[in-house]
């Protein structure tokens, strides 16, 4: 069985390092690290750049779509590009309708599709005089449009909006810019150019690590993997 990946740079694969000369700081999506947390093979047909309808056009659901086979599961993450175009591909409009037609065509090849919310941006509002800035909201009706999408199809839903607003606040402000290339950057004085030093859309491997770690815990429990182990809620206490 095969994971096989539909969606733009945030899940796409690497395209080498971000930073001239330090290979160990590449720009990358999720789903280049997917395959370090799963058994299954992982094809990542994900591109920069990418909406729903472009997905189509250049070809690439095609080259998905013939690979599939019975059994196989299909994550469809996008989202982020769709919004830059709020007439053709608006939330409730041409994006959902997109989504729904890869969802379909994906069960009529035999395999599972799994609806993926977009990951956040990381950007927080300044603080006023001694409090946390908050985290923005910058999707905007994107990932509900996934959810009702969800539940109006019978499709999962991988919520990575809620797991990456809670990823970023937990960690803290400071601490979460580590996922992105500029944090790990600065956190071994190596440089970077203006555009990566203001880029909080997209990971480094640390990010892509942790949310593809999600993804594949995420994965594992709709195949129902440990529904049938015995639960361990009764212990026995011993000196």
């Amino acid at each position: 069985m095969t994971i096989h990946l539909a969606g733009d740079s945030t899940v796409a694969p690497t395209d080498g390092g971000a930073t001239a000369g330090r290979p160990d700081l590449p720009l990358l999506g999720w789903g280049d690290e997917l395959e370090r947390f799963t058994d299954e093979a992982v094809r990542n047909h994900a591109k920069g750049g990418a909406t729903t309808a472009s997905f189509r056009e250049e070809g690439r659901w095609a080259a998905l779509a013939a690979e599939l086979r019975p059994g196989d599961t299909v994550v469809i993450q996008f989202g982020h590009n769709d919004q830059k175009e709020p007439e053709a591909l608006a939330a409730d409009g041409g994006y959902r309708l997109r989504l729904a037609e890869f969802v379909a065509e994906a069960r009529g090849a035999g395999a599972a599709p799994v609806l993926a919310t977009s990951v956040e941006r990381r950007m927080f509002d300044s603080p006023a005089e001694g409090a946390a800035g908050a985290l923005r909201y910058s999707h905007g009706p994107y990932p509900a449009a996934v959810r009702a999408l969800g539940r109006e199809l019978d499709v999962p839903v991988i919520d990575l909006t809620v797991f990456t607003r809670w990823l970023y606040t937990w960690l803290g402000e400071a601490d979460s810019a580590a996922l992105f290339v500029h944090g790990a950057a600065a956190a071994v004085g190596a440089a970077v150019d203006d555009e990566l030093a203001k880029d909080n859309t997209h990971f480094t491997t640390a990010g892509a690590a942790a949310v593809a770690r999600y993804v594949a815990e995420e994965l594992r429990t709709l195949r129902g993997e440990g529904d049938d182990e015995a639960p361990l809620g009764k212990w026995l206490v011993r000196p």
